[in-house]
């Protein structure tokens, strides 16, 4: 295993991390009307479903992303979701419904997360580059951490907003990643030293914009 596989492994897991933090909200959400003894059944059950769906729409992501300019147009929506992360705009999940039917409340868990996890599943293709070890193992270690540590990320980017930041070049920095190495431009890029400077230049466009954008509505 070289130094680009572990890179794109902390690439994976950041991205999760910051784009998958909300999971437990829904699942909270999904399962709070549930009787107690159904509860951690709920959180269980929807749990792993979600895991399995969000692999499986990955690992698709992965072979789509071989269409001539799709990683180009994947990576420029990924800097808007890092833009909109930015700037405090990604939306709200507040229309998560709670159910006192066990199988409601794992399907709507499976459905929000499907749903709410497309930026997270281009993210994830894009900097796995075509590796599907690579995507299932950043996604085995980082649910977990996503499922019993959203919390303490969510109160951590609360308390410390250049994490909030740190996340958002994150994922400008894989956006860019995803242009360059879209067959297609490697023409346009001409040097292989452009392609390599272009993940930083999205990275620091997007968070250049961020804070003019964060600066000049307040």
């Amino acid at each position: 295993m070289d130094e680009q596989f572990f890179t794109s492994l902390f690439l994976i897991i950041g991205i999760d991390l910051i784009l998958g933090g909300d999971n437990a909200i829904v699942i909270a959400l999904a399962c709070r009307n549930l009787p107690e003894n159904q509860r951690r059944k709920g959180i269980l059950f929807g749990t792993m479903l979600a895991i399995l769906s969000r692999i499986l729409l990955t690992l698709l992501a992965v072979h789509l992303l071989n269409i001539p300019f799709l990683q180009f147009f994947g990576g420029l929506f990924l800097m808007y979701i890092a833009f909109l992360l930015l700037t405090g705009n990604e939306g709200e999940h507040t229309s998560v419904k709670s159910h006192r039917s066990l199988w409601k409340a794992i399907q709507t868990i499976v459905l929000a997360d499907i749903f709410m996890g497309f930026d997270n599943v281009i993210a994830v293709a894009g900097a796995a580059g075509g590796n599907i070890f690579l995507v299932i193992t950043g996604l085995l270690i980082s649910i977990p951490i996503i499922i019993w540590g959203s919390r303490f990320i969510m109160s951590a980017m609360s308390r410390f907003p250049l994490l909030i930041y740190g996340g958002g070049g994150i994922l400008a920095y894989t956006a860019g990643k995803m242009m360059a190495t879209d067959e297609k431009m490697t023409p346009l890029l001409k040097t292989e030293a452009v392609a390599q400077t272009l993940p930083y230049f999205t990275a620091c466009l997007i968070l250049f914009f961020a804070l003019l954008y964060n600066i000049t509505k307040k």
